[in-house]
């Protein structure tokens, strides 16, 4: 367990990166971005209103709107199963919700004119724009792995770091750090990279080239939700199989 302790206190210490200026708010002790939390529940609200309305009235001859939500659950029960294996079942709601929060919080970005809401300071942007929202979502996942590995194996499960031998020990405790380092980054530095370049050619040439950009944009952000709940479904996988 200090493996996974010295790994929230890098990650702590990630979180202090900053790009540009940000809102905070004083909430108890502890300093939050304020316009992180502001567009996270407003992707969440959205949802949860999405769920309540799919689930409100479900037809024995689905409707469009209820094949396009069964067709989503199947995608994502699909992706588990692929990389998690039979067991698979408890799992598809975790996978489900990081798929969709990303997703989701990706596309807002690009859809939602966020810019138009004023701020006393700093400005909104999508909650995977910022490295807070990325590194919590990979604790969150290297929390899931270390659960399902040692809650099918127990203790036992900590003997994966002196396999195949004793002598990759130091190799094996520095995966631990870089899978979620890697989700983390990759997502933060894809989505930012992505509003940048719409930001900068908005700014140049602001009448048809940031079109076609936007619509990559809005490709892409699915393309990084799909690797990161397939990831995160690949290590729980990989926790609950072992090394191979």
């Amino acid at each position: 367990m200090s493996v996974l302790s010295c790994s929230i206190n890098i990650f702590y210490a990630i979180s202090g990166v900053e790009v540009g200026q940000h809102l905070y708010w004083q909430i108890g002790g502890f300093q939050v971005h304020a316009q992180v939390l502001i567009t996270s529940w407003i992707v969440i609200v959205i949802l949860l209103g999405s769920t309540a309305i799919a689930i409100r009235n479900p037809q024995t001859i689905p409707t469009s709107s209820q094949n396009f939500f069964e067709y989503i659950l199947e995608f994502i029960r699909d992706v588990s199963k692929t990389q998690i294996g039979e067991e698979y079942g408890p799992w598809v709601p975790f996978i489900g919700t990081l798929f969709l929060f990303i997703f989701v919080s990706n596309w807002s970005g690009a859809l939602l004119p966020w810019k138009l809401i004023q701020l006393p300071e700093g400005e909104l942007a999508a909650p995977t724009n910022d490295i807070n929202t990325t590194v919590a979502l990979a604790l969150l996942t290297s929390l899931a792995y270390f659960y399902a590995g040692i809650s099918k194996k127990g203790l036992g499960y900590f003997g994966k770091y002196i396999q195949p031998t004793p002598i990759l020990l130091p190799i094996n405790i520095l995966e631990d750090f870089t899978k979620p380092l890697s989700l983390s980054f990759r997502l933060f530095g894809n989505i930012l990279a992505d509003e940048l370049v719409v930001v900068v050619l908005v700014s140049l040439v602001p009448s048809v080239i940031p079109i076609p950009v936007m619509f990559l944009g809005l490709f892409t952000s699915g393309i990084q939700a799909l690797i990161f709940a397939t990831l995160a479904a690949a290590y729980i996988g990989e926790s609950m199989e072992g090394h191979h």
